[in-house]
This record gives C-alpha cells, sequence and structure tokens, in this order.
C-alpha cells in the first residue's frame, strides 16, 4: 500500500508539474544512474556480491512558478554499490520540499540544505560521489528585513539514513534535532553612502544548538565507576568579517563549541574552537591564495555515538589542493576534528603571449604548497592522561603548532599550448602524509612520494584528438611504486574511447605486483552522458573537501548515465 502511495504521489507531482509549466511554470532536473558487477578476484582482493549487479540511482525534480518552488529527488539502490554506506538500500522519494517567496522572506518547509558561513558551525549539503547526505528535514526561514541585512533560520533533523524498514518499504530515518539562526550584513548596502564604495565590507555570525536525550556513559577512576553527566542540549557560535577592495580580498571566521562528550573525543567536556583566514589577490596575468585555519576539538554531530560521515552538523573546509590526477591523489587529506593547525598557498602566473617562454599563446604556471600540523596537547595535571574520559582533556595554547606533521604537499604546474595542435600539461608533486592519524592505520610509517604528471593532446583533424597521460609515484613505503599510462581518442563533441593501465611494480610482495587496467567508451549528446567500461579498482580512498570514501578493491563491468533537462 505505501509503495503505491509513493508512486501515486510521483505521478501527481508529474502531472501538476507539466500542467503548471504550459502555464508560465517550469521544470528541471537531472537523472543519474551508477551501475557495476562485481567478479571475485583474491589477488586484488575483490569481493564477489550475491546480487552480481548494483546500482545506485537518482532522480532530482524541480519546478518553478513565480514565487513558489517544490520538488523531489527520487533514490533508488537496487542494492548500494560497494564501498557506498550500506545503510541507504531500498527506493523511494527521502528528499522533498515546497518553498514560497514573498515581501522579503522565503519560507521553506520539507528538506532542504543550508549552511552558515563557511560551514563551521552549521552545513548540510550532498556529494553523491562521496555517498554523502545528511540533508535537513524540518523548516528554514529567510529573510532580507532591510537592505543589506539578510538573516536565516532552520529547525529540524538530519537525515541518517534511508532504507527498508521490516514490510520492505524504504523509509528516512532522522535523527538529531538541529536548531540554528544566522544572519549577513552588508555595510555597504546598509548605508547609501557607501553605496560606491570600492571597498566592500559585510559581517555576520550565527548560533547553532543541538539536542539529543542523554544517554548514560561511565567512567572508571581509581576503580570506582562513576556516571557521567552528559549535556542534552549543546550550542555553537560563530562571527565572521569579509573585506575586499578591487582584486583584494579577505575573509575570517571564528567558531566556538560549547562543551560537547562524544564518542569522537572520548567523552571530554572541552571546549572547542576554530578558526579559518582565507586571502587572495588577483590582477591580469597573476593570482595568490594563502588559507590558514586552526582546529581543536571541534567534532559537531546530532549524534554523539555515531562516527565516519554520519550525522555531522557542521563542515571543517579542507585546506589541501585537490588533485584531479589519479597518482597524485592516491593519499588524499582528510580533516581531523580533534586537533589540526595548518595553511596552504597557491600562485598562478601566466607568461605572456608572444614573449621568450610564453610562446604565441602564453604559459600557465601554478605553484601550491600546504601543511599541516598537530596542535601542541598538553595535560591538565601529571595525574590525568591527555584527553582523558570524564575530564577536560587537556590543554592546547592557540597558537602553539604541534612537532606532528599530518600533512605536507608541494607541487608544480605548467600548462601550455604549443600551437593549433598540440598541448600539455607537466606537473612535479612532493607529499608527506601520516597514514596512522589520516587513516588511523596504526604502527604504519609516514608516506614520503615522488610524484610526476605527463599530459598531451594532440588534435589530429578537426574534431578528432588524442590525449596520452604518464603518471609515475616513488615511494619507499606503502605499497612502493607506481607507474600510470592513459591513451584516450575523442571524437567531439560525442564519443570518447580510453585505455588506462595503475601498474605498482614496486611492490616487495612478487604477487602484489599486479596491473589495474580498465577501458571504457563514451557518449555525450547535448546533456546526456553514457559511459561503459571494464577494468580493475585497487583499494584506496576518495576525499572532497576532507571528507572521504573508502574504496574497495573491485572487478567488473561499469555503466552510468547522467542527464539534465
Amino acid at each position: 500500500m505505501k509503495k503505491n502511495i509513493i508512486l501515486i504521489f510521483i505521478i501527481t507531482m508529474f502531472a501538476y508539474t507539466n500542467n503548471y509549466a504550459q502555464n508560465g511554470g517550469s521544470v528541471s532536473g537531472n537523472i543519474q544512474l551508477n551501475m557495476q558487477t562485481y567478479t571475485k578476484d583474491t589477488i586484488i582482493g575483490a569481493e564477489e556480491t550475491p546480487e552480481k549487479v548494483l546500482m545506485n540511482s537518482y532522480a532530482n525534480i524541480n519546478y518553478i512558478n513565480g514565487n513558489f518552488k517544490a520538488g523531489f529527488r527520487y533514490e533508488g539502490y537496487f542494492n548500494p554499490l560497494q564501498g557506498f554506506d550500506a545503510k541507504n538500500d531500498g527506493y523511494g522519494i527521502p528528499y522533498k520540499y515546497a518553498s514560497y517567496s514573498i515581501d522579503g522572506f522565503d519560507f521553506t518547509v520539507g528538506n532542504f540544505y543550508e549552511q552558515f558561513g563557511s560551514g563551521l558551525i552549521f552545513r548540510s549539503y550532498e556529494d553523491k560521489n562521496i555517498g554523502y547526505d545528511n540533508a535537513m528535514e524540518g523548516i528554514r526561514v529567510k529573510a532580507n528585513i532591510y537592505k543589506g541585512v539578510y538573516l536565516k533560520g532552520v529547525i529540524g533533523r538530519q537525515r541518517y539514513a534511508f532504507s527498508k524498514n521490516e514490510n520492505g518499504f524504504s523509509n528516512v530515518i532522522n535523527k538529531g534535532l538541529v536548531r540554528g539562526i544566522d544572519g549577513d550584513f552588508s555595510v555597504n548596502e546598509m548605508f547609501d553612502k557607501l553605496t560606491d564604495k570600492k571597498t566592500r565590507v559585510t559581517f555576520g555570525g550565527g548560533f547553532v544548538s543541538k539536542f539529543q536525550k542523554e544517554q548514560t556513559q561511565y567512567v572508571t577512576v581509581n576503580d570506582t565507576t562513576l556516571q557521567l553527566d552528559i549535556p542534552e542540549n549543546v550550542a555553537a557560535t560563530t562571527g565572521r568579517l569579509n573585506i575586499s577592495r578591487g582584486g583584494f580580498f579577505l575573509s575570517g571566521e571564528y567558531a566556538y563549541k560549547f562543551n560537547d562528550p562524544s564518542a569522537d573525543n572520548n567523552y571530554i567536556y572541552k571546549n572547542g574552537e576554530a578558526l579559518l583566514i582565507n586571502a587572495s589577490y588577483s590582477q591580469k596575468g597573476i593570482g595568490i591564495f594563502l588559507s590558514a585555519k586552526r582546529i581543536d576539538n571541534m567534532s559537531f554531530r546530532s549524534d554523539r555515538t555515531a562516527s565516519l560521515k554520519d550525522l555531522n552538523i557542521n563542515y571543517i573546509p579542507d585546506i589541501s589542493k585537490n588533485h584531479t590526477y589519479s597518482l597524485a591523489a592516491m593519499y588524499p587529506y582528510a580533516t581531523q576534528l580533534n586537533g589540526e593547525i595548518g595553511f596552504q598557498t597557491e600562485i598562478n602566473y601566466k607568461i605572456k603571449k608572444k614573449s621568450l617562454l610564453g610562446g604565441k599563446y602564453g604559459t600557465s604556471i601554478a605553484l601550491n604548497y600546504s601543511q599541516v600540523n598537530s596542535i601542541n596537547k598538553k595535560a591538565l595535571s601529571e595525574n590525568i592522561e591527555i584527553s582523558e574520559k570524564g575530564t577536560l582533556g587537556y590543554k592546547a595554547d592557540f597558537f602553539d603548532i604541534g612537532d606532528e606533521i599530518y600533512y605536507q604537499d608541494f607541487s608544480a604546474h605548467i600548462s601550455k599550448k604549443v600551437n593549433k595542435k598540440f598541448k600539455f600539461e607537466l606537473i612535479y608533486q612532493y607529499q608527506t602524509f601520516n597514514i596512522a592519524v589520516v587513516r588511523g592505520e596504526a604502527g604504519f610509517e609516514d608516506i614520503y612520494a615522488n610524484i610526476g604528471v605527463l599530459d598531451f593532446t594532440y588534435k589530429l583533424a578537426k574534431k578528432h584528438a588524442l590525449r596520452f597521460e604518464f603518471q609515475g609515484l616513488f615511494t619507499e613505503q606503502d605499497m612502493g611504486d607506481w607507474a600510470m599510462a592513459l591513451i584516450e581518442y575523442s571524437v567531439s563533441p560525442h564519443w570518447f574511447f580510453t585505455a588506462t593501465d595503475q601498474y605498482n611494480y614496486g611492490n616487495e610482495d612478487e604477487d602484489l605486483k599486479i596491473h589495474y587496467y580498465n577501458v571504457a567508451f563514451g557518449y555525450k549528446k547535448n546533456s546526456t552522458r553514457l559511459q561503459f567500461g571494464y577494468g580493475k579498482q585497487r583499494e584506496g580512498v576518495v576525499c572532497v573537501g576532507g571528507i572521504c570514501r573508502s574504496l574497495p578493491a573491485t572487478n567488473g563491468f561499469m555503466f552510468t548515465i547522467n542527464s539534465s533537462f
């Protein structure tokens, strides 16, 4: 019966949106299907699945008519692909919303995504590539009550899972009550005399509170078992400032979280804090970007027992470079919520056209350096260990940088178009990766890796091109040296054919000197893209913005469809 209700709802929404679209409204959306087969491969550690074929599927439908918006997302897991959260299992509509705007107010009921500032105390968002979705279900109100004054408030519960119940019907499981209010104030808009000034200033702040019923926690002190007093309401607040003038931009945000004993911090009562500073300068031919952050005990979840990607209320931006080439991205950094301090700087420079080094088309150079260290934690007393359960945890001076390096990355990137037919990219990268901390694999030594990438494209004819890619990763730790090669033939704008091979030739175990090969072809027409392939995938980790997902080793066929309208 419930399945029929969902089906009726979908048909009704399509019927109404089609009818309204003919009367001035508009319908938009997208469809995504990811399907894969799984074959057991004992050499790479790939497991066989009972279903043989697994699929994740999504469809978003949005309708807009004047001040009214509504939409929903269908999700189908038949069953979820390996490496994605197994708690998402089934099909139905876990995301639906309706919103209306009038007189400077915007009201949303149902599901929504939202962010306060940089996200240090609140960010609700989704990224299907890493299987992340902490959508809110509740009410959101936005208001522009005066020129330059923008307010928003949210209340609701976070998505935890989308799975089958005992009757086989899929339903959304929400946990954790979250309440928050946030404001942004544009000084230039608020005061008429400042409207045309070149210097632009905005400031803002927010407050978020979570509620969770107390769950009994115990701690043993001197052979005596004591019950911890766990706060049911935990609050966090933030303030921020943005200044820009011409090509210069500076932003800073500070967040403070009151004591929040949880599984992440071993149930300590220390308050948390975070500072994020970004600065940039750009003009024709050059751009400079600087970023710094300090994080101390900033895990903030609507369920104090949750872990990994589950029920994060806030988001701590990653300040390391997100690499797109496979070997350069083999050791991605994951934000350490219990404490880290780091910085990143990037310089982009364009050598002028028709100069000695620039040539006919100019040459682009990008330099990037990022480093993340531990914070220096000190014991509260000789009798209390650092982060001992049921205590204030530790002391940490704000600007005291720890000696332990979590991550270090230097890269130099040269991009050049030589002539109308030939262009190339050349990258050198050096990484330090603390695998014991970042991946929690205790006992493993730090990884030091040198990585090189050569990517060049040659146009055979007006719509035909060949692209070659060569990568090398050289390290004496972990699995040793890797080599990777790719060849791609494309017929613009519709077809492409590609073949790749990653070879772990430096592995000390002769049986693990494995070729991970892949072949694929794809077709694209307008906004629809299809891709079919076969190959082996190595076990690893993929990260986006400091949020990570583990990838299992797999061997099988892959098929994807992406289409938008």
